[in-house]
């Protein structure tokens, strides 16, 4: 049977034999009463790879970071976060609906300008939506994986904290950043008061993230977590997983850097040979690339005819993201299909 070259997503990925066998040998208890050891080595060990005091396991980077901004927050609050933020676009309006907060938006390409943040904050007044909270997301989902350096975020968060605002990393893809700009994820945590980190993108575990901040944040952090239904039992079958993804699957990250950058090489081949083809950006920062083609979703159709699987997001606009499920073959035979699609 041929293989399905599934580039829509890093969350496709499914787990290996070697990772399997982890989850099935795990050690378990009851996480409720904070008897899962399993769970427990996982929080600890995101805990002090990130440089903070505690951990909490949850089923989703969503729940994640929903319960950083329902405890930082209070009803009526706004938020500041770049557009087309997960936390804004896609957790199904969480925050509004779970939270009683609202976003106040800055350009993505505004890059958290100190400008584009003064000018966004509201202070505390009878007609305001106080600004509580900033959200940044690194790497970003937009701007083909976008990633902020230490520099860039010691600045960002030094004119939150001017502001008096509690800051949170969504770090969903914390350790693609990590890989592309050669440094620890604890230095681009450094700062945060809380950071979710998830396991089930890049580093291919099926299911989970973790929550950490310190032992006080955490502790309310749990509550809430009870209160929305994710405080689990057993979990360390799946807390296995991720610790063997934590363990396993992080260097390798670098080969997804790499092969994105091969697809954004053909890419390019086929805009300089005159075909219509852009890509968002003019480098690739991680795993990500976006590109735009004429008929975008008849361009997606005629890929998936070929077996090949891209997002189309509307607007001709594409979305590709490499994974540990593909490799350099693959990456050959999707430039060769998109060459035969275009010009045809």
């Amino acid at each position: 049977m041929q293989k399905m070259i599934d580039l829509r997503s890093d969350t496709v990925t499914k787990p290996t034999p070697e990772m399997l066998a982890a989850m099935m040998k795990a050690d378990v208890g009851d996480d409720v009463y904070g008897e899962d050891p399993t769970v427990n080595k996982l929080e600890d060990t995101v805990a002090a790879l990130l440089g903070k005091e505690a951990g909490l396991f949850t089923p989703s980077g969503t729940m994640a970071n929903q319960i950083a901004i329902n405890t930082q927050t209070r009803h009526g609050d706004a938020i500041l976060a770049e557009e087309d933020s997960h936390v804004f676009l896609y957790e199904a309006g969480a925050a509004a609906a779970q939270s009683g907060v609202q976003f106040d938006l800055i350009p993505f390409t505004e890059n958290f300008s100190d400008a584009a943040i003064d000018a966004r904050i509201k202070p505390e007044w009878m007609h305001y939506a106080s600004t509580r909270l900033l959200v940044v997301e690194n790497s970003h989902n937009r701007g083909s994986g976008r990633v902020l350096a230490p520099t860039d975020l010691r600045r960002i968060q030094n004119r939150g904290r001017h502001h008096g605002l509690a800051l949170h990393c969504d770090g969903a893809r914390l350790w693609n950043a990590a890989i592309a700009l050669k440094c620890r994820e604890r230095d681009l945590a450094e700062g945060f008061d809380t950071i979710s980190v998830c396991f089930s993108k890049g580093l291919g575990a099926p299911v989970g993230s973790v929550l950490v901040g310190t032992k006080e944040q955490i502790g309310r952090a749990r509550k809430v977590r009870k209160r929305w239904g994710g405080a689990m039992r057993q979990s360390g079958y799946l807390a296995a997983g991720a610790l063997y993804a934590l363990n396993h699957n992080r260097d390798r990250l670098a080969d997804d850097h790499r092969r994105v950058k091969m697809l954004f090489d053909g890419i390019k081949e086929l805009e300089l040979s005159g075909y219509p083809v852009g890509t968002e950006l003019p480098e690739i920062w991680t795993n990500i690339i976006y590109f735009k083609v004429p008929h975008g979703d008849q361009v997606a159709e005629a890929l998936k005819s070929e077996g090949i699987l891209v997002n189309h997001l509307g607007h001709g606009k594409l979305r590709a993201v490499t994974h540990m499920h593909i490799d350099d073959n693959d990456i050959g035979t999707t430039i060769l299909a998109l060459r035969r699609i275009v010009r045809g």
